[in-house]
């Protein structure tokens, strides 16, 4: 295994693979943010509704990756598209989840007290509410980070974006000149992936959780 032979030349490259799978990764992770929050807003009220969503989300959780490709190949076809459906629906549940959970968990008497001000319902949830559940909420996102940031090799299957491609190549190229090492390298480098996205998710729970909440 020759490492830096490989690395020789490749260092663009490389780049822009990290890149691409660090942004698609962002932009599943955020509209997972914001369809689990509007999901949650919808439910959480509700004993019922918000039981069901949490099932629904850890069911779903247990949905195997390639084969929600396979399907959604059937519809879209090869490229983003799909890939971007099927990250952002994993992306979405254990955020929903925690946002369940920390909505629900809001002190009753937080919420009496802001109704109590005149406040309407959705400032309600806006103000009072959401910061309260932030902490946890923060939690699911930092876990549907790191899932998306592993499962998003697996889109190179369809000719998504991302360090799949160096992986599956690899594998696929076993034996072979350079094989080994663009299967390691695309594996290093979407560990680095993984851990620079948590470490700026740790950095924002300390800038946007009060010392109240920690």
């Amino acid at each position: 295994m020759d490492l830096r032979r490989f690395l020789a030349g490749r260092g663009g490259q490389l780049a822009f693979l990290t890149y691409q799978h660090a942004s698609l990764v962002i932009q599943c992770v955020l509209l997972g943010v914001v369809l689990a929050l509007v999901l949650a807003g919808l439910v959480y009220r509700s004993r019922a509704g918000a039981a069901i969503a949490t099932a629904v989300a850890s069911v779903g959780m247990t949905v195997p990756s390639l084969a929600l490709l396979a399907l959604l190949i059937l519809v879209f076809g090869l490229g983003v598209t799909p890939s971007v459906f099927m990250l952002a629906f994993y992306a979405t549940l254990p955020i929903l989840t925690s946002a369940i959970v920390g909505l629900r968990s809001v002190p009753g008497t937080l919420v009496e007290a802001a109704r109590g001000l005149g406040m309407p319902r959705w400032r309600v949830l806006a103000t009072v509410e959401l910061p309260h559940a932030w902490p946890v909420i923060l939690t699911g996102i930092r876990v549907a980070t790191q899932l998306v940031v592993g499962i998003a090799a697996v889109v190179a299957y369809v000719l998504g974006p991302g360090l799949g491609s160096l992986i599956f190549s690899g594998l696929a190229r076993l034996g072979g000149a350079g094989a080994l090492e663009s299967a390691l390298v695309g594996t290093a480098l979407v560990v680095v992936v993984a851990l620079v996205l948590d470490g700026l998710l740790v950095l924002l729970g300390r800038l946007t959780v009060s010392k109240g909440l920690r």
